[in-house]
This record gives structure tokens, sequence and C-alpha cells, in this order.
């Protein structure tokens, strides 16, 4: 019996890569941790049929939206989809899953990782507090079900989902309170040649930001976040502007991020070798979508490189043509995007790179107290992390620092602490050394995400 190819995630370059796979009449199994296709950006809608569904896509993304869902349904009715399936682990071809308290596992002929990507935070004192979400969350409780996470709403960090969550919200009725752009306004003016390479989605951000100024929300950029301010719960939002004035801004919700990092912890314990992108300040699976990164093993979309929904589409195409050749299997009919369909997309992100950078070493953590919590999973602390690298005890090794410390051991496995320990890690070295280098990483380890302690074999996983 033929083993099948499996595809994991069900955004848009895990669809396009199972209609690949099904064109040249192959057996997929397409896994999907999510309830329905979509991922992030084409997150289904609570309700479509709602007069709200398209004020929260707009007139530009709703045409978009609606033609990637009739691909999805096109697809999944045609292969092995499961939704709500966890891929916890990986090891020579076999995933190991789980859904509810079922656990199981799957041979694949070859896998294509289209895990998308997760959020980057930089944490600020009392970002723990309730009422603080990262800006993909705030998004995805708007998408499923129409509901704020506030009744008056910080959107900040240093991102471009600053200003399309804070519009969503702006048009579905919610208070946008302020949005508040830690990176500068001189480095958007320098990133406009690389944006030009893509004028709609440029036009569309600029419109998003001009519709929200003309409604009277605040736009500031270049501020710096100081506090999040409350006792039991979120109250206000401390900050200075690009001239270091002190500013308070009263909320009871706020909305943080920092941008997006590839979700490759899957394909990194596969064997994909971890190369680092200095351009998104992390590290990201090496080659290109039409190479293996380790025998049988591929990925495509955001989980490689950081480049959106429309890129994804040809990336997940070309990862599983990849993939098909490798396996000497003939391709279908259906033409496969060349690699130059990509090349606007790479201008595109690297202008949004100078937009919206991501804080670097001592620049990024000197500011924040020794008791704001990094990790929040396991609550340890930026003053525990300064602590163990002026010891001598962790030698600057990220690992050492995690073994020591506990940093992301927890459910999120270093998601969304892990950028900003390592920073910590790499601002307390620097001055040791007095010379910059890659910094280091936490390494993946299964399991990716949390697991059940025991599985009922009742239940039918597929």
């Amino acid at each position: 019996m033929s083993l099948p190819f499996v595809v994991v995630g069900a955004g848009p370059a895990g669809i396009a890569a199972a209609e690949v796979f099904v064109d040249a009449g192959c057996e997929v199994v397409l896994l999907d941790e999510n309830t329905a296709p979509g991922g992030q950006g084409y997150r289904r809608l609570g309700n479509e049929s709602d007069k709200r569904a398209t004020q929260l896509l707009g007139a530009s993304s709703e045409g978009s939206y609606r033609a990637f869902h009739a691909r999805a349904d096109a697809v999944t009715a045609k292969v092995d989809y499961r939704p709500g399936t966890t891929v916890w682990h990986v090891m020579d071809n076999v995933l190991q899953l789980s859904r509810g308290t079922v656990l199981d596992e799957i041979e694949a002929r070859a896998i294509v990782f289209a895990t998308g990507a997760s959020e980057r935070i930089l944490p600020v004192p009392g970002w723990t507090k309730p009422g603080v979400y990262g800006l993909g969350g705030a998004q995805t409780l708007l998408k499923r079900s129409f509901a704020a996470i506030g009744k008056r709403t910080v959107f900040c960090g240093s991102s471009p989902l600053l200003y399309l969550v804070a519009a969503q919200y702006h048009r579905a009725g919610a208070t946008v309170a302020a949005v508040l752009d830690t990176s500068p306004k001189a480095g958007k003016l320098q990133a406009l040649p690389g944006l030009a390479a893509r004028p709609g989605l440029l036009a569309e951000g600029l419109r998003s930001r001009i519709a929200l100024m003309r409604a009277g929300i605040p736009v500031h950029d270049g501020v710096s976040l100081e506090a999040i301010t409350g006792t039991e719960g979120v109250a206000g939002l401390s900050w200075r502007d690009a001239r270091g004035r002190a500013q308070t801004t009263d909320c009871d919700a706020v909305g943080l991020g920092h941008g997006l990092r590839p979700e490759s912890q899957l394909a990194e314990i596969a064997g994909a070798e971890m190369v680092y992108d200095d351009g998104l300040r992390t590290w990201v699976p090496s080659g290109t979508e039409a190479t293996a990164v380790a025998p049988g093993i591929y990925t495509a979309g955001d989980a490689r490189r950081i480049r959106g929904a429309e890129a994804a589409l040809i990336s997940g195409a070309r990862a599983a043509a990849a993939a098909l050749k490798d396996a000497g299997v003939a391709p279908g009919h259906g033409a496969i995007p060349a690699e130059s369909a990509l090349d606007a997309h790479d201008r595109f992100q690297s202008g949004l790179r100078k937009a919206f950078a991501w804080p670097r070493g001592a620049e990024a953590v000197a500011a924040l107290p020794d008791d704001t919590v990094i990790c929040r999973c396991e609550h340890v602390t930026a003053g525990t992390l300064r602590t163990l690298l002026r010891e001598g005890r962790a030698e600057g090794d990220p690992n050492r620092v995690k073994a020591l410390s506990r940093v992301g051991m927890g459910r999120c496995q270093g998601r969304f602490c892990g950028a900003a320990a390592i920073e910590i890690i790499e601002a307390a070295a620097v001055p040791t050394s007095g010379t910059t280098s890659e910094p280091g990483r936490l390494r993946a380890q299964p399991p990716v995400r949390p697991v059940p302690i025991f599985s009922n074999p009742e239940e039918d996983l597929s």
C-alpha cells in the first residue's frame, strides 16, 4: 500500500499544496489544527451572511477571501481532511497526532509543512494582565465571534497588523482609543521603495491609517511603551511620544504585537537545517520551496518566510511540485508558478521589515525592569535571566538559560517569550565580548503542542 502525501496546515500554502497533489492523482491527507480552512489571514468568519462580515473584510479583501474558500472547499472534498488535528512530533516521516483525547500517528511519503506563522511580542510591564491580547488574537475574536476584546482598546507595538486590526475594530463599531506604533515615521518613509512592489497592499495600508485618523483616533509613530497599568485588569497604558514626553491613555484592553515569525518548530524537529535571517531577526528553514529541507520534508508559506497570503499560494504549489518530483511522481496538468513570481512579494516584505522593525538587542530590552515577566507560562522575569547571565552560570547559551530558568518550557514552547529572551541574552553578551554575532535560539523539542496524558482508543481520529 502506498503512503499518502501529507500536508500540515490548511491556510493558503496548505490548500495550494494539496491542490497540486490532487491534480497529480495522489492520495492526500490534510491536517488542520483549526476547525476550518483559512489559517489566520483567511480565517472563516463566524457568520458569513452577517453584513458585519463584509465590513470586517473591507471591499478590497472580500473577493480574495471568498475565492480562497471556494478553492478550499473544492480541495477538502477530494482529500482526507482532518480538522481540529494537532501534529505534536515528527520523526522519520511519521507524524504524531492528537485530537481531543485521541492520539494517533500517520506515516507519509512526503510532508509539506504549511504551518503558517505566530505572533512576536516584546513584553511590556503589565502585559500579562487580563485584557491584554496579541494583535492576531484580537483579530481572531472579532472574526470568529464579532466580539471586541474591550470597550475601549489601544493597539500598540510594531506591525502592519496594528492598522489592519484597528481599522477592522473601528469598522465593526468598537471604540479604538489609540494606535501607538513604536516604529519611527522615518523608517516607513525609507521603506516606500520596497513597499511600492505591491502597490495595492501599500494603498490598502495607507487607507486604513488615513481612515483611523479621519475618525479622530490618535495615531502616533516612534513611541515608547512604558507600562500597562491597572490592578485586577487593564486600566490604561503609559507611554512616551517620539519627543520623549510622558503620556497616558485610558483603556480597558490592549492589542499588542511586533510582527510575525515562521512557525517552523516541526520542520526543525524533522531535520531541517535552520539559518539566521537577519532582516526578520529569527531562525528559519534553509533552502527554498523547491528543495527538501530534510529527506521527504518541505516547507511552504509563512512557515519558511513571512510573505503573506498571496505569496503562500505560490509557495505551497512550488513545495508540492518539488515533493512530487523528488518522489518520482508525474505532475498533473496545472501550471506551477515560477520562483520569480515571489520576487515582488520579497521586495514588499523587505519594505515591511524597515517600516515595522523588530527592536534589536539592548535597544529592545534595556528599559525593561527586572520584575517584567518574560515567560508568562513559567513566570520567568527579566531579572531572573539577567542574574543567570551576570553570574556566568549559563555561559550565554540560550538553551542553558532555558534549562536553568525554564524560560520557553511552558505551554507555548517559547513561541511568545523566545524572541525577547534571546534579546536579553544577546544584550548581556555584547558588553562582555564587544562584538555582535548571530544570536542563538531555543531549540525546538517535542511535543511542540500540549498533548493529553491518555488516549481514548474508542474514538476515531479520522
